[in-house]
């Protein structure tokens, strides 16, 4: 049995698009799980649970995301339980894909491929493209070699057995289900069939915000101190740099390629400073981001 656990908060105009993608391709018996706190969310959702016995609405006191997964994971019944987000969509043959990897009983988790519906030819939509790209490269030449992967929050699957608890204050919980499985032994694959379409942020704030929070994580111990290690600073700027100055296709591409340096350098420093040094609540750091939406 599959349970898809989607995590929204004012996100009623996108909630429905979400239901429907996953909808189309789930199989028999399994069931989708939305935990929301907003009223205006709510409400879609129940739209669909009246018309449809496998779509169940899960109340969030709206602590943040680390308590609305422990909340939802606590009302699922399936064996594998798919992550995604209410301001996201799967691809229309993304579930298949998904799932073909856990017919290996050493796999414990599975991501799917982010792809961006940002336009390239705006500067922060452009950034989306290349950072997109560079994980994507990044995942299948790991999962190609047998390598520690990190899990898209966007979209990806685990073994409900092997689930970690959650750290209420984590700010990348996708990062730290994926260190606890290979600390337990287990192999993360990658799935790039399994696409799941982002809008991502249009303004520098927001990119700001969002990127914060979710590189923020990898600061904080219960992901900087395990022995597996994909992301960071360091890592970016050697592992990285390449692809970014490939990537570029014309002058602008260009020019906007060395701003994303400035800003990547910016965004390091702002979460050394935020996470490591202030040590800011997570919901201090978990704000809302308006142009993702």
């Amino acid at each position: 049995m599959i349970s898809v656990l989607i995590t929204a908060y004012r996100e009623a105009s996108t909630i429905g698009r979400a239901m429907d993608a996953f909808q189309a391709q789930l199989p028999a018996g399994s069931e989708i799980l939305v935990v929301c706190p907003d009223a205006e969310t709510t409400a879609v959702v129940h739209q669909y649970t009246t018309q449809y016995p496998h779509i169940r609405h899960v109340p969030d006191p709206g602590q943040g995301k680390p308590t609305a997964l422990t909340i939802g994971l606590q009302a699922t019944q399936g064996d594998i339980i798919v992550f995604s987000d209410g301001d996201v969509y799967v691809g229309r043959q993304s579930l298949a894909p998904l799932l073909a990897p856990f017919n290996d009983p050493q796999t414990g988790a599975v991501t799917g491929r982010p792809v961006s519906l940002s336009p390239r030819n705006t500067k922060l939509g452009y950034w989306s493209h290349l950072l997109v790209a560079g994980a994507h490269q990044a995942r299948l030449a790991r999962d190609t070699t047998g390598q520690f992967l990190l899990c898209s929050g966007y979209l990806f699957a685990v073994r409900k057995s092997l689930l970690p608890p959650i750290p209420h204050d984590a700010l990348a919980e996708d990062a730290v289900i994926s260190h606890r499985l290979a600390e337990q032994g287990y192999r993360i694959r990658y799935a790039p069939q399994a696409e799941v379409y982002v809008k991502y942020p249009s303004t520098y704030a927001d990119w700001r915000r969002q990127k914060v929070r979710s590189a923020g994580g990898y600061a904080q111990d219960v992901i900087r101190r395990s022995p597996y290690q994909m992301r960071s600073a360091r890592r970016e700027a050697q592992q990285g740099s390449r692809h970014a100055l490939t990537f570029a296709r014309t002058p602008r591409e260009c020019w906007w390629t060395l701003q994303l340096f400035a800003a990547r350098l910016h965004l390091w420093g702002s979460v050394w400073w935020q996470v490591r040094v202030r040590q800011r609540p997570l919901l201090d750091l978990w704000q809302r981001v308006e142009t993702t939406k």
